[in-house]
């Protein structure tokens, strides 16, 4: 009896090291395997899609399983409240064109001549009021006038001179035109009014919520009549491309495997159906496979992850689906 026990834990202890030794081999990794193929998960990239303004939302016109193209407008915002913002924008940066305009033009002709006759006016006013003061002075001496209207005839003599100098003063500056100050303030305004009228034309834009690529609607968060923010999440969608497959490879045979390798992928649905994928990414950093194992056996057992990226992928693919890659010139298994 006790040969027959002994013999029977060493059994169990051959057994239980063969599968303790045979995890790589369970994981796809084996020797005798690593040269044939290597197994993965299809990875799918998923977008979040919300709009950058706020706003009510007015229409949602996709629901959760809709295809999707690119450009496909799929929900859109209340949009009045941005077109009356546009339209408020626009007309402050015409008036402040205009403004530009009429400094760049400077005075019409007919101002001009305008002001040239109020000078000229101006300068007859001083003639007169220059000959009544020289004779005033004449007929001082005589007692003939008073010191009050010589006084007087000074006075209006003076204010004639400073009515002439202003009149020539306004005819001057209306023939040399606006100040290039002036002109260099008035186009800063423009430009700023004219960006806040682009400002204006963009959010308006934003209240059309587009899909950014081919793809399935996989959920729509909100609902006709809610409010949102940029921050709010209004449908996720499932891209069609790209399509990839995470897949991992054996320290030894790493050097078989280089970016742009062309390879096959099988899934188990349709395993008589190939795809054609493209080594598209080979981390740099090692990883313990499985990383819950610490025995010295095992830590030399390192692989690497594989990102492949399929070629016409279709339907079929789907998230988190697991696949089987055929790299080429390795031999398969029978």
């Amino acid at each position: 009896m006790r040969k027959i026990a002994i013999l029977v834990i060493l059994l169990a202890a051959a057994t239980a090291g063969g599968w303790w030794f045979d995890v790589p081999a369970r994981l796809g990794f084996a020797k005798e395997n690593r040269q044939q193929v290597l197994y993965g998960n299809v990875d799918i990239r998923q977008v979040s899609l919300g709009f950058r303004v706020s706003g009510r939302i007015a229409e949602l016109r996709v629901d959760e399983g809709d295809t999707v193209k690119a450009g496909d407008v799929i929900a859109r915002l209340d949009a009045e409240p941005f077109q009356q913002a546009l339209d408020a924008a626009e007309a402050e940066a015409e008036a402040l064109k205009a403004t530009l305009s009429k400094l760049k033009a400077g005075a019409r002709s007919t101002e001009i001549a305008q002001a040239r006759a109020a000078h000229e006016e101006r300068l007859a006013d001083l003639e007169n009021a220059e000959l009544a003061y020289q004779r005033a002075r004449q007929l001082r001496p005589n007692g003939t006038i008073s010191q009050a209207d010589l006084d007087q005839a000074s006075a209006s003599r003076a204010a004639a001179a400073a009515r002439a100098n202003s009149a020539r003063h306004a005819l001057e500056l209306l023939e040399e035109g606006s100040r290039v100050e002036d002109i260099a303030a008035a186009e800063a305004q423009v430009h700023a009014a004219t960006a806040k009228a682009a400002s204006a034309r963009t959010s308006l834009k934003d209240t059309e919520l587009v899909a950014p690529g081919a793809g399935v609607i996989l959920s729509r968060v909100r609902e006709t009549g809610a409010i949102v923010s940029p921050a709010d999440t209004v449908y996720v969608l499932s891209l069609t491309e790209p399509v990839w497959v995470r897949a991992y490879i054996a320290e030894p045979d790493l050097g078989r495997v280089h970016p742009g390798m062309k390879v096959r992928v099988t899934s188990d649905t349709a395993p008589d159906r190939a795809y054609e994928g493209t080594v598209g990414f080979v981390s740099p950093v090692a990883e313990f496979t499985p990383k819950s194992v610490e025995t010295p056996e095992l830590r030399t057992d390192l692989v690497y992850r594989l990102r492949i990226v399929i070629a016409n992928p279709g339907p079929d693919l789907r998230q988190g689906m697991p696949v089987t890659v055929h790299l080429p010139g390795f031999r398969e298994s029978s």
